[in-house]
């Protein structure tokens, strides 16, 4: 049997046909225009009635095509390796076509069933999604990978494209939580009786893990190597770089940035960056770590090449105040958000050093902590009179759109925000955790698409007023529970698991002389280092079994 358009029938096609029956044919049949490129058409033909919002490389008719020869079977997969766009196109074709069809209508069974399928015929053919059935992850990884921070930056006010895309926000950032929520639950109760391991990738995150329980898992007790350059003040951040496990970097009260190398041993200071005049109060890996951005107390931020260490930028603050925290936008490297100390938020265009239009908001205090989710498209600000307010990113033009904000606790500072599209088997939710000055860390689940916060747990710390910081671990738990990890003023690390009902506490630290300020992971998890208001960096190894 054949359809429009397809000289044979497609394997991988026609599983899915059988599977998911002929209710779910136009899925199916928007599958296999998509599919034609492996019979060796490396262009995409929309589908009927999808919009053309984006375009597709190469004509009027959103297609290229070239001439089929007799036994080519190298398909899209080959034509992909050599045309990254079409790569990208590909992938964010499957994800708008995805989105558009989830108002069809279709029985909620019959979809999941095909969501799981459409999800492991997307991991067979480009490798694992980086979160369990989300499609729009994997393109956003996708995006993120074929940008560059500085050769392509583009300015949102004056791009064409920009503005062509204008007035689509609602069509872009549907389907956001509780659809992902929903997919989430699909793609684990699909799965056959017993099974621990959501997808692909989260074999592989198990496989780093090493098949061991929680506790094993976090039992970080020997100490790799103490940093001590920073001394004479308070070290705020300290960040392993983006999917690295020996590079580091941290940020000191004394004006100064630190890239660090752990190995070759004997592990060592790389260079320092020097140029702000006051402390710097944040910094931010770029994803892929060719650059940082740093904020400082001289209302200034700097932009600098990690290779070389210069100072590529220097943009002062658009109200001339203090910046206080700083945070890359995940999709678009090109932007950056800032918060300042006259309560404002700002996006910043870093290849151009100007604010972008409508991408201010104010707060009712100091903008101390940042976080975006994992798509960009939701960002959270925190302020030392303990609000956190989320605010709907536009994709098209980085506009700002305020939309909820909670009341922690009146008047006691909100110094660390971490989002987590979902934190375990058992925490499919979005989540977000948060520092506060409460001696609390709290742990939030995310119940609508606008960033409203519901509290799920809290965790006992000393936290009364330093900026304490706390993170997710970078993998997933294969066993009961997740663990999270925090500074805290008692001068150890905590690891919490977040799903245990009593004692919570998985490991503590202690080899601090001074209050913990922030910590951080390297990508697989054996390392963990973690600063504090001495100037001190420490950096942990896993205890090996």
């Amino acid at each position: 049997m054949r359809l429009r358009g397809s000289p044979t029938p497609w394997g991988g096609f026609l599983s899915i046909c059988s599977a998911v029956g002929s209710s779910s044919w136009q899925q199916a049949a928007i599958l296999l225009e998509l599919e034609r490129g492996e019979k060796g058409d490396t262009g995409f033909r929309a589908a009927p009635g999808a919009s053309r919002a984006g375009g597709s490389p190469g004509g009027s008719r959103g297609r290229t095509r070239r001439k089929r020869r007799p036994g080519n079977g190298c398909g899209v997969a080959a034509g992909l390796s050599s045309r990254r766009e079409f790569r990208t196109q590909y992938i964010r074709r499957r994800s708008q076509l995805l989105r558009e069809n989830a108002k069809a209508g279709h029985p909620p069974a019959l979809r999941r069933q095909y969501l799981r399928l459409r999800g492991q015929l997307l991991g067979q053919r480009y490798g694992p999604l980086s979160e369990p059935g989300s499609a729009r992850a994997y393109s956003n990884s996708i995006v993120r990978s074929s940008r560059t921070t500085l050769d392509r930056m583009e300015d949102f006010e004056d791009d064409p494209r920009a503005l062509g895309a204008r007035g689509h926000r609602r069509s872009v950032s549907r389907g956001s939580y509780q659809l992902q929520a929903q997919m989430n639950r699909a793609v684990y109760e699909d799965r056959p009786p017993g099974s621990v391991v959501p997808t692909s990738a989260a074999e592989a995150s198990r496989a780093m893990a090493g098949d061991t329980s929680l506790s094993e898992n976090y039992a970080f007790a020997g100490m790799y190597h103490v940093f001590d350059q920073h001394v004479d003040e308070a070290v705020p951040r300290v960040r392993f770089a983006n999917d690295d496990r020996h590079r580091l970097a941290c940020c000191s009260l004394d004006g100064s940035i630190s890239l660090c190398q752990l190995v070759p041993a004997p592990p060592t200071v790389l260079r320092v960056l020097r140029g702000h005049t006051r402390g710097v109060s944040d910094f931010a890996w770029s994803l892929s770590n060719d650059i940082l951005v740093s904020t400082s107390l001289d209302a200034t931020m700097r932009i600098w090449a990690s290779e070389d260490g210069r100072c590529i930028r220097e943009i002062p603050d658009p109200d001339s105040a203090e910046l206080l925290c700083c945070t890359f936008q995940p999709v678009n490297n090109n932007l950056t958000v800032v918060g300042n100390a006259k309560h404002n938020v700002h996006v910043m265009n870093i290849s151009t050093g100007k604010k972008v239009k409508g991408g201010s908001s104010k707060l009712t205090g100091r903008v101390l902590a940042l976080s975006f989710d994992a798509p960009g498209r939701l960002l959270w600000a925190g302020d030392d009179r303990g609000s956190v307010f989320s605010f709907l990113f536009d994709m098209a033009t980085g506009k700002l759109t305020k939309a909820k904000r909670l009341v922690v606790h009146e008047g006691s500072p909100v110094t660390s925000i971490s989002a987590r599209s979902w934190v375990s088997r058992e925490a499919r939710d979005p989540s977000l955790l948060i520092n506060a000055c409460l001696s609390k860390l709290l742990l939030y689940r995310v119940v609508d698409n606008e960033g409203t916060l519901q509290l799920k747990r809290s965790f006992p710390i000393e936290q009364s007023s330093h900026p304490v910081r706390s993170i997710f671990c970078p993998l997933m738990s294969f066993r009961q529970g997740a663990c999270v990890v925090t500074g805290s003023e008692d001068m150890c690390v905590h690891f919490f698991d977040v799903e245990r009902a009593a004692k919570a506490a998985v490991n503590k630290l202690q080899g601090h002389s001074a209050p913990v300020l922030d910590v951080s992971f390297n990508c697989d998890e054996s390392l963990l280092a973690s600063s504090d208001a001495s100037g001190m960096v420490i950096v942990w190894r896993r205890e090996q079994k």
